[in-house]
């Protein structure tokens, strides 16, 4: 953009912000107009020349209240109007030469229109026009027929036209913005519904190539293993089918699940999923962060099945994140890891004061965090059970009971590790 354009655009912002100066330089204007046309006088029928005498005082002088009274055209239209035309009235029944008072008239009534509706904008404009032009006509010094009476009516009726069809304007052009505003402000939000979509759809094809190649190694194995000691030539065949339906089944998972990777996510982790084995660091790491913990557990030899491991660790993880963001200043909590018979417990208990945005709605648990519910998830999905909720006398408790074994159907992958990565 141009120097000159960018000053133009500038004055127009600022002309914008301040409509006060507008009207002003309108009004001024208006008069500078009302008072060069007072010189003009038709001195023939079909040539108007310029008068030598000027105008008189009491003319000049309802120019420049019809002028000051423009000033005032946006906070109350109707009434520069009306105070507008009873100047005109005035002058036309006033003398001979007469003053353009009526320009100010023009210039208000285009403002009712512009700024009104339909049905306002043509009633008040046939009542002006009407008045106008009958005071002209009937009550002016000139005669009904001369051209300063039909210039009334033109020019009050155009002014009606042009105010109408640039309010008709205006609200087409902001009914555009409005939608385009409102398509901007649905797009981002059609866009990640549309991909939830599909992701979830890959996520079916997904269950369905792994369950495929997976019964097929099932059964292969199991050929295997049944003729192994009597047709070893078959059960390596087997074994091959075994590795190649492996093989199929990595490949396709290794392609899915790149489609659903975006291109800021992380990379895989490579190391070992975490469980009770590095508890030691997590608490270090949150002593560091301001929260004294103490921990007590049990012998874990022998040690937890990986997927009860894991969600032991998760939930103390999530545990001691709520309690370091919600429990307060000065709060101090305590871990223990119980094994008792076929179980394990869990217990996480803090003395905080902040309870309240991890309340979990009494005894069930059922808090509105995303991590409540993922903890929730991961215990109930291995068979055990979670209680979440305040302590009697203050504080907060976490307890969660943990089957030794976990169910048959678990899937123990470390993939499930970020489920409940979400904080209550």
């Amino acid at each position: 953009m141009t120097t000159l354009g960018t000053r133009v655009l500038r004055v127009r912002h600022w002309l914008r912000d301040h409509p006060l100066a507008l009207d002003s330089a309108l009004a001024l204007a208006a008069l500078v107009a009302m008072i060069i046309g007072s010189f003009v006088h038709p001195r023939t029928p079909n040539e108007p020349t310029f008068n030598i005498h000027p105008p008189e005082a009491s003319g000049v002088l309802l120019m420049l209240l019809g002028a000051v009274a423009l000033i005032w055209r946006r906070r109350n239209p109707r009434a520069v109007l009306a105070a507008t035309a009873g100047l005109t009235v005035i002058e036309l029944v006033r003398s001979d030469p007469p003053a353009p008072v009526a320009m100010s008239t023009v210039v208000a009534l285009y403002t009712v229109a512009s700024r009104t509706d339909r049905p306002t904008t043509w009633r008040v404009g046939l009542l002006t026009t009407a008045v106008l032009t009958a005071a002209a006509m009937l009550l002016g010094p000139a005669p009904w027929y001369s051209q300063e009476s039909f210039g009334v009516f033109a020019w009050t009726g155009m002014a009606c036209a042009v105010g109408d069809a640039v309010r008709s304007q205006r609200a087409f052009v902001d009914a555009i913005r409005e939608r385009a505003e409102r398509a901007e402000r649905t797009r981002d939000e059609e866009a990640r519904r549309r991909v939830a979509e599909e992701r979830l759809r890959i996520a079916r094809d997904l269950h369905d190539v792994v369950a495929h190649h997976i019964a097929l190694v099932n059964v292969q194995a199991g050929v295997a293993a049944h003729v192994m000691d009597k047709r070893p030539d078959q059960a390596k065949e087997a074994l091959a089918h075994v590795r190649e339906a492996s093989r199929s089944a990595l490949d396709e998972l290794r392609a899915t699940v790149g489609l659903l990777r975006q291109s800021g996510d992380p990379e895989a982790p490579t190391e070992p999923a975490p469980g009770l084995a590095v508890l030691g660091e997590l608490v270090d790491t949150v002593r560091r962060a301001g929260l004294p913990v103490e921990v007590a557990c049990t012998d874990r030899r022998p040690p937890l099945p990986a997927a009860v491991d894991l969600a032991a660790y998760r939930v103390i993880q999530e545990a001691l994140t709520n309690v370091r963001k919600h429990a307060g200043p000065g709060a101090k909590a305590e871990v223990s890891v119980v094994r008792v018979g076929a179980t394990a417990e869990i217990t996480v208990i803090d003395n905080g004061s902040g309870g309240g945005c991890r309340d979990a709605g009494g005894g069930d648990g059922d808090g509105g965090g995303h991590g409540l519910l993922g903890m929730r998830e991961r215990v109930t999905a291995l068979g055990g059970s979670l209680t979440v909720g305040p302590r009697y006398g203050g504080g907060f408790r976490v307890h969660a009971i943990l089957p030794v074994e976990a169910r048959a159907a678990e899937p123990e992958e470390p993939g499930a590790a970020g489920r409940t990565g979400e904080n209550a």
